[in-house]
C-alpha cells in the first residue's frame, strides 16, 4: 500500500453540515423488530461508529439514513431537514459497502466519474474532480486501469473516492474493511480515521469489529435487539461499560457469575467479590456478574490468600508483542485470562501453579447475565452451580 490518503484543504465556507436526529424509529419486518424506538444525534463532521452483534439493528438503521429502508415510526432528519419519503439520490449522503460494487467494465477514471455524470456535471468539471477525488485516495496513477488489475484494498480507495466525489454531507459505511485482510484492515482504519478528520465530513460507520470502531470513533453506539445499549467516547465505552453486555462486547472479561450479596459484593465460588457497579445497582439476592478485564489480573504464587483471587494451573501462554497472555484452569472447566506486559514478566510455563489476583477497585459488577453468546468472554460459573 502506498503512503497515507493525502486531502486538500476545505474552505470553512464549503464544510458540509452533516448533522443526523434520529428521532424515535421503528422498524418492522413482518412481526420481527429490527429497530425499536431508536434516537440518536449524530454530530457535524462526527466519525461514529455504530457496533454490535449480527441482527442487532444497526445496518437497518444505516439504510434508514441512507433511504434503502424506510421507518415505520419516527422521523430521520439530515443537516435539520426530514428526509422520510426522499429517495437515496435526493439526500447529501453516500453508501459504501462491503462489496465495492465497483463497475468491471469501467476504468478507474471512469467508475469514480459515474455519479458526476449521472448529475449532468459538464466534462471538464467531471475531469477536474475525478483527478481531485483520486489524488485523496493516491490513486491517480491507476486512473485507466480496471479494477480487477487492483488489490482489495485499492478498490476499497476507488469505492471510497467514487463516494466522495459527490460532496455528501454523510458518509454511510456498512462494514467496508470486512473483506480485507487483518494487516490491510488495520492500514485502512488508520487512513479512514485520516481522510475524515481532514475532510471534516460526517461519517457513520457499522460494524461488528470492536478494534475497528475503538481505533477510529469519536463515539461508538453499541447496539442490541434494535437499541442503544450505550452511546460515548471509545476510552469511557472501554473503561465504564453501561452494563455486561457492553463490558463483553467491548474488549476480553473475566467473568464471575453469583448473586449479590448487599452493596458492592457478590457471592461467587471464589468467594466474595468487591467492585464498582456499573449501571444501576441491583437488590440482594439478585444474579449478578463480577467482570475483572485481562489486563488487571496479576500472577502470584498458587496459595497466596491475603488478596482476592483464584489458584489455578498454567494451561497456555501467547506472546501477542508488547503482552503476554496466560490462560489459567481456576477449576470447574472454567478459564481466566491474565494479560501482563511482555517486559519484565514473570517466567511462567504450562502446568505451573498460580493464583490469578485482582483489586477491587478494577471490578465492575453488572445486573443479570446479558452476555451476548457472540462475545469474546471469559465466564466462571456461580458458586452454586459449581
Amino acid at each position: 500500500m502506498s503512503g497515507p490518503m493525502s486531502v486538500p484543504a476545505q474552505s470553512t465556507t464549503d464544510a458540509p453540515t452533516g448533522g443526523v436526529e434520529i428521532s424515535g424509529v421503528t422498524k418492522y419486518y413482518g412481526e420481527a423488530t429490527a429497530v425499536d424506538r431508536l434516537s440518536l444525534s449524530i454530530r457535524p463532521g462526527e466519525f461514529l461508529s455504530l457496533l454490535g452483534p449480527s441482527g442487532c439493528g444497526k445496518t437497518t438503521t444505516l439504510r434508514m439514513i441512507a433511504g434503502f429502508e424506510h421507518p415505520d415510526e419516527g422521523d430521520i432528519r439530515l443537516s435539520g431537514r426530514s428526509v422520510l419519503g426522499l429517495p437515496p439520490h435526493k439526500r447529501e449522503v453516500n453508501t459504501v459497502f462491503q462489496a465495492y460494487a465497483l463497475f468491471p467494465h469501467m476504468t478507474v477514471a471512469e467508475n469514480v466519474a459515474y455519479g458526476l455524470q449521472q448529475r449532468g456535471v459538464p466534462k471538464a468539471e467531471q475531469r477536474e474532480r475525478v483527478a481531485e477525488a483520486l489524488d485523496m485516495v493516491q490513486l491517480r496513477r491507476f486512473a485507466d486501469r480496471k479494477p480487477t488489475q487492483l488489490s482489495g484494498g485499492q478498490q476499497q480507495r476507488i469505492a471510497l473516492s467514487r463516494a466522495l466525489i459527490n460532496r455528501p454531507s454523510v458518509l454511510l459505511l456498512d462494514e467496508p474493511l470486512a473483506a480485507l485482510d487483518r494487516q490491510l484492515r488495520e492500514e485502512m482504519q488508520l487512513e479512514l480515521k485520516l481522510l475524515q478528520s481532514r475532510l471534516g465530513t460526517t461519517f457513520v460507520f457499522v460494524t461488528h469489529d470492536q478494534a475497528e470502531a475503538l481505533s477510529m470513533s469519536d463515539r461508538i453506539a453499541v447496539m442490541r435487539a434494535g437499541r442503544i445499549e450505550q452511546l460515548a467516547a471509545p476510552a469511557d465505552i472501554y473503561a465504564e461499560p453501561a452494563s455486561a453486555y457492553v463490558a463483553s462486547f467491548i474488549g476480553q472479561q473475566n467473568f464471575l457469575h453469583g448473586t449479590v450479596l448487599g452493596g458492592d459484593a457478590v457471592d461467587t465460588f471464589a468467594g466474595t467479590v468487591y467492585g464498582r457497579w456499573g449501571g444501576e445497582q441491583s437488590a440482594p439476592g439478585s444474579s449478578a456478574v463480577a467482570a475483572i478485564r485481562p489486563e488487571f489480573v496479576r500472577l502470584a504464587p498458587a496459595g497466596r490468600a491475603d488478596e482476592p483471587g483464584l489458584d489455578g494451573t498454567v494451561l497456555g501462554v501467547s506472546h501477542l508483542g508488547e503482552t503476554l497472555q496466560v490462560a489459567v484452569d481456576v477449576g470447574r472447566e472454567q478459564t481466566f485470562l491474565v494479560r501482563i506486559p511482555a517486559p519484565g514478566a514473570p517466567a511462567v510455563a504450562v502446568g505451573d501453579a498460580v493464583r490469578c489476583t485482582w483489586s477491587d477497585a478494577d471490578v465492575r459488577i453488572f445486573a443479570g447475565d446479558g452476555i451476548p453468546e457472540t462475545a469474546t468472554h471469559v465466564i466462571a460459573l456461580p458458586k452454586e452451580a459449581a
